[in-house]
Protein backbone atom coordinates (compact mmCIF):
# COMPACT_ATOMS: atom_id res chain seq x y z
CA UNK A 1 0.00 0.00 0.00
CA UNK A 2 1.28 3.45 -0.88
CA UNK A 3 1.57 6.23 1.66
CA UNK A 4 -0.94 8.99 1.05
CA UNK A 5 1.46 11.44 2.58
CA UNK A 6 4.47 11.68 4.88
CA UNK A 7 4.69 14.60 7.26
CA UNK A 8 7.84 15.73 9.08
CA UNK A 9 6.95 16.58 12.67
CA UNK A 10 9.05 18.10 15.44
CA UNK A 11 8.03 15.43 17.96
CA UNK A 12 5.89 12.33 18.32
CA UNK A 13 2.83 12.62 20.53
CA UNK A 14 2.67 11.21 24.04
CA UNK A 15 5.65 9.43 25.51
CA UNK A 16 7.97 10.09 22.56
CA UNK A 17 7.76 13.86 23.13
CA UNK A 18 9.32 13.46 26.56
CA UNK A 19 12.15 11.37 25.15
CA UNK A 20 13.10 12.97 21.86
CA UNK A 21 12.40 16.01 19.75
CA UNK A 22 13.72 14.47 16.54
CA UNK A 23 11.72 14.55 13.32
CA UNK A 24 9.07 11.87 12.89
CA UNK A 25 7.37 10.49 9.80
CA UNK A 26 3.60 10.00 9.84
CA UNK A 27 2.21 7.58 7.27
CA UNK A 28 -1.43 7.01 6.33
CA UNK A 29 -2.64 3.96 4.41
CA UNK A 30 -6.05 2.42 3.91
CA UNK A 31 -8.19 -0.27 2.33
CA UNK A 32 -11.76 -0.42 1.05
CA UNK A 33 -13.26 -3.90 0.68
CA UNK A 34 -16.58 -5.27 -0.57
CA UNK A 35 -17.45 -8.95 -0.02
CA UNK A 36 -20.11 -11.42 -1.11
CA UNK A 37 -20.41 -14.42 1.23
CA UNK A 38 -22.66 -17.47 1.30
CA UNK A 39 -22.80 -20.30 3.84
CA UNK A 40 -24.42 -23.72 3.77
CA UNK A 41 -24.32 -27.21 5.14
CA UNK A 42 -26.33 -28.98 7.81
CA UNK A 43 -27.30 -25.99 9.93
CA UNK A 44 -26.11 -22.76 8.25
CA UNK A 45 -28.27 -20.42 6.16
CA UNK A 46 -27.16 -17.36 4.19
CA UNK A 47 -28.55 -14.02 5.34
CA UNK A 48 -27.54 -10.82 3.58
CA UNK A 49 -24.50 -11.93 1.56
CA UNK A 50 -23.06 -8.45 0.98
CA UNK A 51 -20.57 -6.82 3.32
CA UNK A 52 -18.08 -3.96 3.45
CA UNK A 53 -14.90 -3.41 5.40
CA UNK A 54 -13.06 -0.09 5.21
CA UNK A 55 -10.09 0.86 7.35
CA UNK A 56 -7.50 3.63 7.69
CA UNK A 57 -4.13 3.02 9.34
CA UNK A 58 -1.99 5.76 10.92
CA UNK A 59 1.64 5.08 11.84
CA UNK A 60 4.32 7.35 13.25
CA UNK A 61 7.97 6.48 13.84
CA UNK A 62 11.10 8.24 14.99
CA UNK A 63 14.53 7.80 16.54
CA UNK A 64 14.42 7.86 20.36
CA UNK A 65 18.11 7.26 21.04
CA UNK A 66 18.03 3.55 21.86
CA UNK A 67 16.25 2.67 18.64
CA UNK A 68 13.28 3.48 16.42
CA UNK A 69 9.90 3.78 18.12
CA UNK A 70 6.70 3.24 16.13
CA UNK A 71 3.09 3.87 17.12
CA UNK A 72 0.26 2.41 15.01
CA UNK A 73 -3.49 3.02 15.17
CA UNK A 74 -6.08 1.58 12.77
CA UNK A 75 -9.73 2.62 12.59
CA UNK A 76 -12.41 0.50 10.94
CA UNK A 77 -15.99 1.33 9.98
CA UNK A 78 -17.37 -1.88 11.51
CA UNK A 79 -15.58 -1.59 14.86
CA UNK A 80 -18.11 0.66 16.62
CA UNK A 81 -15.68 3.54 17.06
CA UNK A 82 -13.01 1.41 18.73
CA UNK A 83 -9.50 0.87 17.41
CA UNK A 84 -9.15 -2.09 15.07
CA UNK A 85 -5.50 -2.17 16.09
CA UNK A 86 -3.38 -0.16 18.50
CA UNK A 87 0.21 -1.03 19.33
CA UNK A 88 3.72 0.34 19.74
CA UNK A 89 7.15 -1.11 18.98
CA UNK A 90 10.77 -0.24 19.78
CA UNK A 91 13.28 -1.57 17.26
CA UNK A 92 16.70 -1.67 18.94
CA UNK A 93 18.60 -3.18 16.04
CA UNK A 94 20.79 -6.10 17.08
CA UNK A 95 19.20 -6.04 20.54
CA UNK A 96 15.82 -7.00 19.07
CA UNK A 97 12.37 -5.43 19.02
CA UNK A 98 10.10 -4.81 22.01
CA UNK A 99 6.36 -4.31 21.59
CA UNK A 100 3.18 -3.57 23.50
CA UNK A 101 0.12 -4.81 21.64
CA UNK A 102 -2.93 -3.13 23.15
CA UNK A 103 -5.42 -4.52 20.63
CA UNK A 104 -5.44 -6.12 17.20
CA UNK A 105 -1.72 -6.00 16.43
CA UNK A 106 -1.16 -9.77 16.43
CA UNK A 107 2.58 -9.14 16.65
CA UNK A 108 4.46 -11.86 18.51
CA UNK A 109 4.20 -15.38 19.88
CA UNK A 110 2.13 -18.29 18.62
CA UNK A 111 -1.05 -16.38 17.73
CA UNK A 112 0.18 -14.70 14.53
CA UNK A 113 1.93 -17.96 13.53
CA UNK A 114 -0.95 -20.38 14.05
CA UNK A 115 -1.32 -21.12 10.32
CA UNK A 116 1.42 -20.04 7.91
CA UNK A 117 0.62 -22.51 5.13
CA UNK A 118 0.90 -20.94 1.66
CA UNK A 119 -2.44 -19.70 0.31
CA UNK A 120 -3.73 -17.41 -2.39
CA UNK A 121 -6.23 -15.82 0.02
CA UNK A 122 -7.67 -17.42 3.16
CA UNK A 123 -6.74 -20.35 5.41
CA UNK A 124 -8.31 -23.75 4.76
CA UNK A 125 -10.52 -23.50 7.87
CA UNK A 126 -11.96 -20.04 7.16
CA UNK A 127 -15.71 -20.02 7.71
CA UNK A 128 -15.97 -23.77 8.39
CA UNK A 129 -13.60 -24.59 11.27
CA UNK A 130 -10.61 -23.07 13.11
CA UNK A 131 -6.85 -23.42 13.20
CA UNK A 132 -7.23 -25.19 16.55
CA UNK A 133 -4.34 -23.12 17.91
CA UNK A 134 -4.46 -20.18 20.29
CA UNK A 135 -1.82 -17.88 21.76
CA UNK A 136 -1.44 -14.69 23.74
CA UNK A 137 -4.23 -12.38 22.58
CA UNK A 138 -3.80 -8.71 21.67
CA UNK A 139 -4.74 -7.30 25.08
CA UNK A 140 -1.79 -5.25 26.34
CA UNK A 141 0.48 -8.13 25.39
CA UNK A 142 4.23 -7.67 25.86
CA UNK A 143 6.29 -8.99 22.96
CA UNK A 144 9.92 -9.41 21.95
CA UNK A 145 11.59 -10.69 18.78
CA UNK A 146 15.15 -11.10 17.56
CA UNK A 147 17.14 -13.10 15.02
CA UNK A 148 20.28 -15.15 15.64
CA UNK A 149 22.18 -17.04 12.93
CA UNK A 150 19.14 -17.56 10.72
CA UNK A 151 16.73 -18.31 13.59
CA UNK A 152 14.02 -15.85 14.60
CA UNK A 153 12.70 -15.97 18.17
CA UNK A 154 9.29 -14.47 18.96
CA UNK A 155 8.04 -14.15 22.57
CA UNK A 156 4.71 -12.94 23.94
CA UNK A 157 3.20 -12.71 27.42
CA UNK A 158 -0.30 -11.65 28.38
CA UNK A 159 -1.11 -11.12 32.05
CA UNK A 160 -4.32 -12.01 33.88
CA UNK A 161 -7.45 -10.36 32.56
CA UNK A 162 -9.09 -10.06 29.18
CA UNK A 163 -9.30 -6.34 28.38
CA UNK A 164 -6.77 -3.76 27.28
CA UNK A 165 -6.12 -1.13 29.95
CA UNK A 166 -4.95 2.47 30.01
CA UNK A 167 -1.67 3.64 31.53
CA UNK A 168 -1.50 3.00 35.24
CA UNK A 169 -4.47 0.62 35.08
CA UNK A 170 -4.88 -3.10 35.57
CA UNK A 171 -7.46 -5.72 34.71
CA UNK A 172 -8.30 -9.04 36.27
CA UNK A 173 -5.08 -9.55 38.19
CA UNK A 174 -5.13 -12.99 39.77
CA UNK A 175 -8.63 -13.78 38.54
CA UNK A 176 -8.14 -15.43 35.15
CA UNK A 177 -4.93 -16.68 33.59
CA UNK A 178 -1.50 -15.77 32.25
CA UNK A 179 -0.53 -16.75 28.70
CA UNK A 180 3.13 -17.25 27.72
CA UNK A 181 4.23 -17.93 24.13
CA UNK A 182 7.41 -18.64 22.26
CA UNK A 183 7.85 -19.27 18.55
CA UNK A 184 10.92 -20.16 16.47
CA UNK A 185 11.42 -19.75 12.72
CA UNK A 186 14.52 -21.19 11.04
CA UNK A 187 15.73 -21.05 7.45
CA UNK A 188 17.43 -24.40 6.82
CA UNK A 189 21.09 -23.90 5.78
CA UNK A 190 22.09 -25.08 2.29
CA UNK A 191 18.45 -25.80 1.32
CA UNK A 192 17.16 -22.65 -0.31
CA UNK A 193 13.44 -22.11 0.22
CA UNK A 194 13.04 -24.53 3.17
CA UNK A 195 11.75 -23.09 6.46
CA UNK A 196 10.98 -24.82 9.76
CA UNK A 197 8.70 -23.32 12.43
CA UNK A 198 7.68 -24.40 15.93
CA UNK A 199 5.79 -22.67 18.71
CA UNK A 200 4.23 -23.33 22.10
CA UNK A 201 1.64 -21.44 24.15
CA UNK A 202 0.97 -22.16 27.83
CA UNK A 203 -2.12 -20.92 29.67
CA UNK A 204 -1.45 -20.81 33.41
CA UNK A 205 -4.80 -20.64 35.21
CA UNK A 206 -5.21 -18.80 38.50
CA UNK A 207 -7.72 -21.35 39.81
CA UNK A 208 -6.18 -23.70 42.35
CA UNK A 209 -5.76 -27.27 41.16
CA UNK A 210 -6.32 -26.58 37.45
CA UNK A 211 -3.53 -27.77 35.18
CA UNK A 212 -2.13 -25.67 32.34
CA UNK A 213 -3.63 -25.67 28.86
CA UNK A 214 -0.87 -26.15 26.28
CA UNK A 215 -0.80 -25.59 22.52
CA UNK A 216 1.95 -26.92 20.21
CA UNK A 217 2.24 -25.96 16.55
CA UNK A 218 4.83 -26.71 13.85
CA UNK A 219 5.33 -26.03 10.14
CA UNK A 220 7.50 -27.30 7.30
CA UNK A 221 7.42 -24.83 4.39
CA UNK A 222 9.16 -25.02 1.04
CA UNK A 223 9.13 -22.64 -1.93
CA UNK A 224 10.77 -23.01 -5.32
CA UNK A 225 10.02 -20.78 -8.26
CA UNK A 226 6.25 -20.20 -8.53
CA UNK A 227 5.33 -23.17 -6.29
CA UNK A 228 5.01 -23.18 -2.49
CA UNK A 229 4.02 -26.18 -0.37
CA UNK A 230 3.50 -26.58 3.36
CA UNK A 231 2.72 -29.03 6.14
CA UNK A 232 1.36 -28.10 9.57
CA UNK A 233 0.82 -30.20 12.69
CA UNK A 234 -0.54 -29.01 16.04
CA UNK A 235 -2.02 -30.21 19.31
CA UNK A 236 -4.11 -28.80 22.13
CA UNK A 237 -3.78 -30.31 25.62
CA UNK A 238 -6.76 -29.47 27.84
CA UNK A 239 -5.51 -29.03 31.39
CA UNK A 240 -8.88 -29.73 32.99
CA UNK A 241 -9.89 -33.18 31.79
CA UNK A 242 -8.87 -33.39 28.10
CA UNK A 243 -12.53 -33.20 27.09
CA UNK A 244 -11.62 -30.50 24.55
CA UNK A 245 -8.22 -31.83 23.46
CA UNK A 246 -7.56 -32.13 19.73
CA UNK A 247 -4.87 -32.63 17.10
CA UNK A 248 -4.53 -30.95 13.71
CA UNK A 249 -2.74 -31.93 10.52
CA UNK A 250 -2.87 -29.84 7.34
CA UNK A 251 -1.28 -29.55 3.91
CA UNK A 252 -1.37 -26.87 1.22
CA UNK A 253 0.04 -26.02 -2.18
CA UNK A 254 0.03 -22.59 -3.83
CA UNK A 255 0.99 -21.65 -7.37
CA UNK A 256 1.76 -18.21 -8.79
CA UNK A 257 0.49 -18.44 -12.35
CA UNK A 258 2.02 -15.04 -13.10
CA UNK A 259 2.65 -11.75 -11.30
CA UNK A 260 -1.09 -11.06 -11.06
CA UNK A 261 -2.79 -14.47 -10.58
CA UNK A 262 -2.28 -17.07 -7.85
CA UNK A 263 -4.23 -20.19 -6.84
CA UNK A 264 -4.02 -22.63 -3.92
CA UNK A 265 -5.54 -25.77 -2.42
CA UNK A 266 -5.41 -26.96 1.19
CA UNK A 267 -6.83 -29.69 3.40
CA UNK A 268 -6.93 -30.04 7.20
CA UNK A 269 -7.82 -32.92 9.54
CA UNK A 270 -8.79 -31.94 13.07
CA UNK A 271 -9.34 -34.86 15.45
CA UNK A 272 -11.43 -34.25 18.56
CA UNK A 273 -10.41 -36.50 21.45
CA UNK A 274 -13.18 -38.06 23.53
CA UNK A 275 -12.06 -39.20 27.01
CA UNK A 276 -14.91 -41.69 27.30
CA UNK A 277 -13.71 -45.17 26.33
CA UNK A 278 -17.07 -46.00 24.75
CA UNK A 279 -16.91 -43.13 22.25
CA UNK A 280 -14.60 -42.98 19.25
CA UNK A 281 -12.62 -39.86 18.41
CA UNK A 282 -14.16 -37.76 15.63
CA UNK A 283 -12.09 -36.31 12.77
CA UNK A 284 -13.28 -33.17 11.04
CA UNK A 285 -11.95 -32.76 7.48
CA UNK A 286 -11.82 -29.32 5.85
CA UNK A 287 -10.89 -28.55 2.24
CA UNK A 288 -10.59 -25.20 0.46
CA UNK A 289 -9.55 -23.71 -2.85
CA UNK A 290 -8.44 -20.07 -3.11
CA UNK A 291 -7.56 -17.64 -5.87
CA UNK A 292 -6.52 -14.00 -6.16
CA UNK A 293 -5.98 -11.62 -9.06
CA UNK A 294 -4.35 -8.20 -8.74
CA UNK A 295 -4.59 -5.21 -11.07
CA UNK A 296 -2.64 -2.28 -9.72
CA UNK A 297 -4.21 -1.27 -6.40
CA UNK A 298 -7.26 -3.52 -6.93
CA UNK A 299 -7.37 -7.19 -5.92
CA UNK A 300 -10.11 -9.76 -6.55
CA UNK A 301 -10.04 -12.73 -4.18
CA UNK A 302 -12.14 -15.80 -3.57
CA UNK A 303 -12.35 -18.87 -1.35
CA UNK A 304 -14.60 -21.95 -1.39
CA UNK A 305 -14.39 -24.26 1.62
CA UNK A 306 -16.27 -27.14 3.17
CA UNK A 307 -15.98 -29.31 6.27
CA UNK A 308 -17.25 -32.82 7.04
CA UNK A 309 -17.98 -33.79 10.66
CA UNK A 310 -17.89 -30.05 11.34
CA UNK A 311 -17.13 -29.11 14.93
CA UNK A 312 -16.47 -32.75 15.77
CA UNK A 313 -20.12 -33.72 15.23
CA UNK A 314 -20.53 -36.81 13.06
CA UNK A 315 -22.37 -36.33 9.73
CA UNK A 316 -22.53 -32.54 10.16
CA UNK A 317 -21.33 -30.46 7.22
CA UNK A 318 -20.39 -26.81 6.82
CA UNK A 319 -19.84 -24.79 3.64
CA UNK A 320 -18.44 -21.32 3.02
CA UNK A 321 -17.93 -19.24 -0.13
CA UNK A 322 -16.52 -15.71 -0.15
CA UNK A 323 -15.73 -13.29 -2.97
CA UNK A 324 -13.81 -10.11 -2.18
CA UNK A 325 -12.78 -6.96 -4.01
CA UNK A 326 -10.32 -4.77 -2.12
CA UNK A 327 -8.78 -1.41 -3.01
CA UNK A 328 -5.53 -0.38 -1.33
CA UNK A 329 -4.28 3.19 -1.10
Amino acid sequence: MNNLKKIGLSALAGSLVAVSANAVELGVTGTAEVTYTTVGGSTANTGNPFGANNSVKFSGSGDVGVGTATIVRTINDSNNGEWLSAYMTLDMGAMGTLSLDSVGGDLEGLGPNDDKLPTAYEEVWTGVSSSGISGAASNDTIGYSNSFAGVTLSLARQGGGSANTSDGGNDGAGTTQTVSDYHLTAAVPYVEGLTLMYGRSTIDFAAAGENDDVYHNGHILYSTGPVSVGYRMGTYEDGSDNSNAHEMEAYSIAFNVNDELSVSFATQDKTYDTPATTTNDVTETSDAINASYTMGAMTFRGTIGEADNAGGVTSTTDEHMELSMVLSF
